[in-house]
């Protein structure tokens, strides 16, 4: 499995306006063959942070996703929405446990 986490910043007056898009992106997302969990979380303290998280079964899949019309379509939004500072890791993941 692969896990990314990370973070995606853009200045706070434009995140009504990207909501919309995310919530497109990360729907059509979460529908492709392969993804286990999407999401896209904001930050409690820090305005226009949002915390990403994504599980896929594997690099088959993540490379069909980032080959996507709706990855695609949301990185084309990218300078309008202000998104400039990412920084996301991608993780191998053998199994998980409680903790």
């Amino acid at each position: 499995m692969l896990l990314i986490v990370g973070t995606v910043r853009l200045p706070p007056e434009n995140l009504k306006s990207a909501k919309s898009v995310m919530r497109a992106m990360i729907d059509a997302s979460r529908a492709e063959a392969g993804c286990l969990e999407y999401v896209y979380a904001e930050d409690l303290f820090v305005p226009g942070l949002i915390h990403v998280k994504e599980r896929w079964t594997d690099q088959t899949a993540l490379d069909a996703h980032f080959a996507s019309a709706h990855i695609k379509a949301w990185r084309a939004t990218w300078e309008e929405l202000g998104i400039g500072a990412r920084n996301l890791k991608v993780y191998e993941v053998s199994e998980s446990r409680a903790t």
